[in-house]
């Protein structure tokens, strides 16, 4: 453990070790092995989607350019914790430092506030493309688009500025051992010196007004979407936008459902086992499962997605 003694003599933790899942040595290889193949499968899915949007003239429109977006955002997100983690399974020590630490806190879940931002501008795009389509093509333009885009990432990122601010001057002084296999707000503030019930309110007040206002905002929009797709006459144009619009709320349940449960419901997931399996489940799952979603759905997605298959396997 790497102490050092403050003016009062009381020692100030400089290293935190993560302590992961609690399991022997075979099971962590065996995990290793298991989040290993997750990691690539995720890392191939999304890029597939990248490389198919980015090569295809036709799926040069807002949806698709917003998908593309998402995928990559996706690859971020899981970059920021599996590498780190997939090393502890083999790693002795599992040692992180202070400021490593509080850094990965914040991309972390800067990425996650930026997922829930991503969503809800994909149920405008979808809001607009049904409920106002002939004016969809002078609204969400490429300019448009873009611009959302970075209002997407940098408003993520801001977002989680104050929450980071406040982590960075929580004072830890005892055990540096954190039960997780990430630096999560509810396992770093369970071994501060002293309780911070004000930090926590204050993380858990921002985490729970991004999540409601862009839930709140998704489930309007898909309300007013799937009134008008109703009033559509029966046919390949309304089974369509029923597909598209079921793949994105497939997403939205399994993202918000978990991220609620772990950061916005008071006293939930307050077993150190439960914290893990969420966590793992909306950064780990759902990264792996989207591009499932969104492909396997898509008619012209997946057209697309046979046609990259073919080209590397000609170039190979």
């Amino acid at each position: 453990m790497h102490v050092l003694p403050n003016n009062n003599g009381t020692a100030i933790i400089h290293e935190f070790i993560l302590l992961g899942f609690l399991c022997s040595q075979e099971v962590e290889i065996l995990l290793f092995v298991l989040f290993s193949i997750i990691y690539i499968l995720t890392l191939l899915g999304n890029s597939a989607i990248i490389c198919a949007v980015w090569w295809n003239q036709q799926l040069h429109t807002p949806m698709y350019t917003l998908l593309s977006n998402f995928s990559f955002l996706e690859i971020c997100y899981i970059n920021s914790n599996v590498p780190n983690m997939l090393f502890n399974f083999l790693s002795k020590t599992k040692t992180i430092s202070y400021n490593g630490c509080v850094l990965r806190f914040y991309i972390f879940l800067s990425l996650c506030a930026t997922e829930l931002f991503f969503l809800a501008l994909m149920a405008l795009d979808r809001y607009v493309a049904i409920c106002q389509p002939l004016h969809y093509s002078t609204i969400m333009t490429r300019k448009v688009c873009r611009t959302l885009v970075s209002a997407c990432w940098v408003g993520g990122f801001l977002w989680l500025v104050t929450p980071a601010i406040l982590i960075s001057q929580v004072p830890f002084c005892g055990s540096n051992v954190i039960d997780h296999y990430l630096c999560d707000l509810k396992a770093m503030l369970a071994i501060s010196c002293v309780p911070v019930p004000k930090t926590m309110l204050t993380c858990s007040i921002f985490s729970a007004v991004i999540t409601f206002i862009t839930l709140f905002y998704i489930l309007v929009s898909y309300i007013l979407v799937l009134r008008a797709v109703v009033q559509v006459p029966k046919g390949s144009n309304r089974k369509k936008a029923f597909s598209t619009c079921a793949s994105h709320l497939m997403v939205v349940s399994l993202f918000y459902g978990s991220v609620m449960v772990m950061y916005v419901s008071p006293g939930a997931a307050s077993q150190p086992g439960m914290q893990k399996f969420l966590t793992m489940f909306y950064s780990i799952a759902t990264p792996l499962l989207n591009p499932l979603i969104y492909s396997l759905r898509n008619k012209e997605m997946k057209i697309v997605l046979r046609k990259v298959m073919c080209k590397v396997r000609n170039n190979s």
